[in-house]
């Protein structure tokens, strides 16, 4: 299910937010239970400026995919913002058929699918560690 999309007037919730304070809420509901929220926050005087990834502040959300085309596919088809092409990951999953792409929200947050069809390395040196018994 998802993505879904309402909004609220979230006053009174957090003595942060204003009278006029909104938020829109993209949800992602994943096949193995997981359930993600992603907030869009609105107010007359809030700075508009994203942190980058390396600021203070700044964030890194990835989303393991199966099928990195058809999840490209669907992106596109959505008219999502994508950076670039697919990559091949580099480090200790180079050569390995990883993959990576960012892409953005409406609202300017990058994001980032990954894939690794044949596991992180870390996860095959200590499978015990990774897995679930």
């Amino acid at each position: 299910m998802g993505p879904l999309f309402y909004q609220e007037n979230w006053f009174g919730l957090n003595p942060e937010f204003l009278p006029q304070t909104t938020r829109t809420i993209r949800t992602l509901s994943c096949r193995n239970g997981v359930h993600i929220e992603i907030f869009e926050f609105n107010v007359p005087d809030q700075q508009k400026q994203m942190p980058r990834n390396i600021d203070y502040g700044g964030h890194h959300v990835a989303f393991y995919v199966d099928d990195m085309d058809a999840a490209i596919t669907y992106l596109k088809d959505k008219g999502v913002k994508l950076f670039g092409k697919k990559k091949d990951a580099g480090g200790p999953e180079a050569g390995k058929d990883a993959t990576f792409i960012h892409f953005c929200t409406p609202w300017g947050l990058i994001l980032e699918l990954v894939s690794y069809p044949n596991g992180r390395t870390y996860e095959q040196e200590q499978p015990a560690m990774w897995r679930p018994s």
